[in-house]
């Protein structure tokens, strides 16, 4: 019987690459991305996974990170890679990462990757901002406000001091939701994302919406990813970065050829793409 995790010394061959979906809930939503580093790799420990490890000097875990979300908010999009030494069941590799994780920290799902690069994938974000204490109706007019402007400059404190840079380009839709609300005044902003550099994020789009509006928000806007994926131009919505890997293998399952339609990631909504 193979050993379940091999001492990285003897630097045994990937043979299995996994892509996991996971969710950042509740207070959870305040884990920085190296202390959700430091849990995933106790949770794989723990689960007893082959995990692969890097030659070289000092080995390490291979494990990939992709489009983490900013300390503080929630997301019910988080992906990462894995290799492992030996062949699992993704459904059991799911299972037992969920069960070692905390409360929280929460696997949604694990497929067997198929190629490609899942970062590359990553295009674009939907997120949503709920913001106390606002009226949806002043809300509107303020994203109609911040829409209008073809730029809009917002700082933001970085490793490398106070940037200024423009939030009004990432923009690829801005609403106001509909969807019940966490108190009884309180508005919500659904935004769809463009991935890119400088990365703009959605506290960067709120910032620029109170730049050319005034919004008695009275307390701390909680901000949540909806997904990320694929960008669908067409539409400004985001598609499921797993669904080819998914098709893929239930083809291979089936026996049958592979033939991947656009899968728009959970929390997407169809809409116009807003200029």
């Amino acid at each position: 019987m193979a050993p379940v995790q091999a001492p990285p010394s003897q630097q045994l061959p990937a043979v299995q690459k996994l892509r996991v979906r996971f969710a950042k809930r509740g207070r959870l939503r305040f884990t920085s991305h190296r202390d959700f580093q430091r849990a995933f790799e106790r949770a794989v420990r723990r689960a007893e996974l082959p995990v692969a490890f890097s030659h070289g000097f000092s080995p390490h875990p291979k494990i990939s990170y992709a489009g983490a979300a900013p300390t503080g908010a929630a997301s019910e999009a988080e992906y990462l890679e894995i290799s492992l030494t030996h062949q699992r069941d993704p459904d059991v590799v799911r299972a037992a990462l969920d069960e070692a994780l905390p409360t929280g920290l929460d696997v949604l799902e694990v497929v067997t990757a198929t190629g490609g690069s899942l970062a590359e994938q990553l295009e674009a974000s939907e997120w949503q901002i709920a913001l106390p204490g606002v009226d949806p109706a002043a809300a509107a007019s303020a994203v109609e406000a911040f829409l209008a402007r073809e730029e809009i400059l917002v700082e933001r404190m970085t490793k490398r001091g106070l940037r200024s840079f423009d939030c009004r380009d990432a923009v690829l839709r801005l609403t106001v939701g509909s969807e019940p609300v966490p108190v009884a005044t309180c508005a919500i902003l659904q935004v769809v994302l463009r991935h890119g550099t400088p990365a703009v994020r959605p506290d960067d789009v709120l910032a620029g919406v109170l730049e050319v509006a005034t919004l008695p928000v009275t307390g701390p806007a909680l901000l949540t990813r909806l997904a990320q994926g694929p960008l669908i131009a067409a539409s400004g919505t985001v598609d499921d970065p797993l669904a080819r890997d998914r098709d893929a293998n239930q083809a291979t399952a089936t026996g049958q050829a592979v033939d991947h339609e656009t899968h728009p990631a959970e929390g997407a909504v169809a809409a116009p793409t807003v200029p």
